[in-house]
């Protein structure tokens, strides 16, 4: 989380293709459209709020993921609905404005990404097939 991208770097295996910010995002069709290459960038927006908010961080920060995970997020949603999300749920737990929606929007600002608390807009077909219908011209 503090560094994806560093996890190995090995002679048969080759280097950690994770990336921490999306100006390295992998767009693949593989992984189901890079779910896991992809990860690392909200694991470090994670690491960093909560290191910014400090204390355990299943405390706040963890709660703030958890429920946005639990109740906002769908099967569409992207990173940046993710970070819009988080930074409205930080501000329900914690009030708008507090040190722990502060920290969110600095974590998703670290990754490249403008935490807004606007509500996401559904895009109309997306996912993995969306993505492989345009990869091949046929969307």
């Amino acid at each position: 989380m503090k560094a994806p991208g560093t996890a190995y770097n090995d002679p048969v295996l080759g280097k950690d293709p994770q990336p921490a910010t999306m100006k390295d995002y992998v767009n693949t069709i593989s992984d189901n459209g890079g779910v896991h290459i992809n990860s690392g960038i909200t694991n470090h927006a994670f690491y960093v709020v909560a290191t910014q908010i400090g204390g355990y961080a299943w405390e706040k920060a963890g709660q703030i993921w958890y429920i946005t995970l639990r109740d906002k997020l769908t099967a569409t949603s992207n990173f940046q609905d993710c970070a819009n999300l988080t930074y409205q749920a930080a501000a329900d737990l914690y009030g708008a404005g507090s040190l722990e929606q502060q920290a969110v929007k600095a974590g998703w600002a670290e990754v490249g990404i403008d935490a807004t608390g606007a509500t996401p807009t559904p895009a109309p077909g997306g996912g993995c097939l969306a993505s492989l219908l345009k990869l091949i011209g046929a969307a």
